[in-house]
């Protein structure tokens, strides 16, 4: 899943001092030349607006069929692309499926063009070309020439709130064009339904219905223009309807304050000087037009553009300034702008008043709490919470608390697996919510009802009827002939087992312990000794007959292969080890995935991964082996951590345009080059330990939420000194190739000592 990125180069010491300027180090990295999965624009650390320029409007369905070319718009913005639609305020951030894009607005003058037009010929509608070239992003701040209509577009945003700043020519038609119709991932029937009410020449509100990747999703607004409209008027592009009621007295397409439909584009039209700004104010709510206006109010008052993008600036640095590096320019690049990506999500899901919309679809009111949403779970588990446990805790102890919320609210009594907007997706497999309460719990994170946290953990883990786990519970694995991910599968939910027998253990509930132990051994039976590779296996115990080792179709896994996933038992390495051969084997195993090359058939039925996200057969640019570099440690080859970890480093992450190997998934690619970075990794979520690598920092300083700070070190950093050749954690040489979390929380020093040869000591 991939990132990319927009450039503004600016000089700077290397050394960055206490609340020094690094938004001039993000560039909003957007993916590869193939995809373009993460959005450049205005948003401030996790808020619920997300408001970023759409490239196209290509639509989920083709002929009745699934249309491979809108994976290429997850974020709507593809770095590729010659022209703009116009501007939404949803988006996701490098995630492999999609939705959002709601409320789009584009500023156009001359005569009123109500379709979007094509990319070949921008001018046959609304849309508009521009030039890179005229396009700046940063962090909390974007801006873009749209040359058809020469209007300078302007995006910065509250935590709540959109705020658009058009600069126009002269011109007795220039128009603000409101699309209600247009979305990412859409299809002419996902809009379930819109209404606007134009409260009088300044001021509008209404709400969105859609049915997509969220099944029932509701957005609220409220728009506010710093400049009164001379007219109004919308377009409805539904089929039409056989029963029309009494509406039809009325002219509903132009000046008519009262509108609803499914397929409405709405347009505002004003007179305006040379150079003359219009700005809009557009505000959500999960719950109500009124809630809406009060976001607006609460968080944008008057019009001072500059004043709103300067506040959302020093909100990312003060985010940034949690963490002061020391390194080469390229890699400052790349730490901060992966700082930027993992503070983007999950995202802000309540009112200024506190309420959101539950998952049961009723308002609720968050007590004691933050409520958030945008839960990518199968991606984030693995580095994103932990490393918000690290630096973000209190913020991620609100992640939970909305998680324990989703879980009260559900009619099935599951924890998040995918959740965004009040729904849950149920995208990907696990139940990694086990993992995220584990963590924050084992970690001293979460303040809640910890034995109420755990219930919920078993519960979900007992659901029968969901993703095999019926057949987990009775046969030990799922079979192949029930499921096309028996594989792994079974393989994420033993490591979710022994995330819940880790809690147990700590709460001192022998019982559930001693069962989720034993479940946490699940992976053994998908594991084929014979040819050293975990296998689909049939329902009555004998492994799958036809399978190939490398290929991700058909063979019982999601999104990977065998090669990556026979890794994949984070929770018990020594026992994989054992299974596999021992050392020299695995050794000799790990060796081959860096280094093997994959035919092009390996591609043919991936659409998320590319060449550039693969490293031999180690794919980075997803998640399932995102843990393996760092098992070398545990067959006694330390050094070959090192080396690989610092090799990914170079070859996954640059300061390009097309820099990231794949999608970024809400924060987890970004997430592991940060632990990376700083020379430590969570192999496991839910144990307190971090495996050692080599830090590509010289020095790094954490200023923690407790007030205390760790700093990294790392003395003799280069490129060619990549090897470790000890390690002291507060003046104290390590013996081994860990360190625990409360070393960092409790504040000190951990040096590296760096050189060119390997120690294999």
């Amino acid at each position: 899943m991939k990132k990319i990125l927009l450039y503004c180069f600016l000089s700077a010491p290397v050394l960055v001092n206490a609340q020094q300027s690094l938004v001039k180090y993000v560039k909003p990295i957007i993916g590869t030349q193939k995809m373009g999965h993460t959005y450049p624009g205005a948003t401030v650390p996790f808020g619920s607006v997300q408001l970023s320029p759409d490239t196209d409007t290509l639509s989920y369905e083709l002929n009745g069929k699934y249309n491979g070319d809108v994976y290429k718009y997850c974020a709507g913005y593809k770095y590729e692309d010659k022209t703009i639609v116009g501007f939404s305020h949803t988006h996701f951030s490098g995630t492999g499926h999609s939705d959002l894009g709601d409320f789009l607005i584009m500023p156009t003058q001359g005569k009123l063009q109500l379709n979007p037009g094509t990319a070949d010929d921008p001018k046959s509608g609304f849309r508009s070309a521009f030039s890179h070239d005229n396009e700046v992003a940063e962090a909390g701040y974007y801006k873009v020439k749209l040359d058809d209509d020469n209007i300078l577009a302007e995006l910065t945003a509250t935590n709540r709130v959109g705020m658009h700043q058009y600069t126009f020519p002269k011109s007795d038609q220039s128009h603000i064009i409101l699309d209600l119709m247009s979305g990412i991932y859409n299809y002419d029937d996902k809009t379930v339904w819109t209404f606007v009410r134009v409260v009088n020449d300044t001021l509008i509100t209404g709400y969105r219905q859609t049915n997509g990747w969220a099944r029932t999703r509701t957005v609220y607004f409220a728009m506010s223009f710093s400049k009164p409209f001379v007219s109004y008027g919308q377009k409805n592009f539904d089929k039409p309807q056989v029963y029309k009621g009494f509406w039809r007295k009325f002219d509903q397409t132009k000046n008519f304050p009262d509108i609803a439909g499914r397929r409405i584009r709405m347009y505002f039209d004003f007179k305006t000087e040379e150079q003359e700004k219009i700005k809009v104010k557009f505000a959500l709510s999960p719950v109500s037009q009124a809630n809406a206006l009060e976001n607006m109010q609460a968080e944008t008052q008057g019009w001072d553009f500059d004043k709103v993008k300067q506040q959302a600036q020093a909100e990312w640095n003060k985010e940034l300034n949690k963490i002061k590096i020391d390194a080469s320019e390229d890699d400052k690049i790349n730490f901060y702008t992966a700082m930027y990506h993992a503070f983007i999500n999950p995202t802000n899901y309540s009112d200024v008043n506190g309420e959101y919309k539950g998952l049961d679809q009723n308002v609720h009111k968050a007590d004691g709490f933050n409520n958030y949403t945008t839960f990518s779970l199968w991606d984030t588990y693995r580095a994103l919470h932990p490393f918000l446990n690290i630096m973000q805790p209190a913020r991620n102890n609100d992640i939970v608390k909305s998680m324990m919320a989703h879980y009260d609210q559900s009619a099935l009594k599951m924890l998040p697996i995918w959740s965004h907007y009040a729904n849950d997706n149920w995208c990907m497999s696990g139940y990694h919510s086990v993992s995220v309460l584990t963590d924050a719990i084992i970690k001293g994170v979460y303040n809640g009802d910890a034995n109420k946290a755990l219930d919920a953990c078993i519960t979900t883990a007992n659901h029968r009827d969901y993703e095999g786990i019926g057949d987990y519970i009775d046969l030990g694995y799922i079979p192949a002939e029930r499921s096309g991910t028996s594989v792994s599968n079974t393989l994420e939910y033993a490591y979710d087992d022994w995330c819940i027998a880790k809690l147990a253990k700590k709460l001192n509930r022998t019982d559930v312990y001693d069962e989720f132990t034993k479940r946490s051994g699940n992976w053994k039976n998908v594991f084929d000794k014979s040819i050293g590779f975990m296998r689909p296996k049939m329902a009555d115990g004998s492994f799958k007959k036809e399978f190939d080792a490398l290929s991700t179709h058909g063979q019982g896994f999601i999104e990977g292969n065998t090669w990556n996933y026979s890794f994949f038992v984070p929770q018990d390495p020594k026992a994989l080890i054992e299974q596999m051969g021992g050392n020299k084997k695995v050794g000799l195993r790990l060796d081959s995935l860096f280094s093997m090359h994959l035919p092009d058939e390996f591609f043919a039925e991936t659409e998320d991964i590319t060449r550039e996200g693969i490293i031999g057969g180690y794919v980075h640019g997803n998640e399932p082996a995102h843990h393996v570099a760092y098992l070398y440690n545990w067959i006694g080859q330390p050094w070959k951590t090192q080396e690989k970890i610092r090799m990914i480093l170079k070859m996954q992450y640059k300061p390009t345009p097309d820099g990231l190997g794949g999608n970024d998934d809400c924060g987890q690619m970004s997430a592991w080059y940060m632990f990376s970075s700083l020379g430590f990794y969570p192999v496991s979520p839910g144990s307190e330990d971090y495996s050692l690598g080599s830090p590509a920092v010289k020095n790094a300083v954490l200023a923690l939420e407790n007030g205390k700070t760790f700093t990294v070190e790392a003395l003799n950093q280069s490129d060619k000194n990549v090897y470790v050749q000890r390690v002291l954690l507060n003046g104290k040489q390590l013996a081994g190739t860990t360190i625990k979390h409360s070393d960092i929380t409790g504040g000190g020093k951990l040096t590296f000592y760096m050189t060119s040869k390997p120690v294999k000591k």
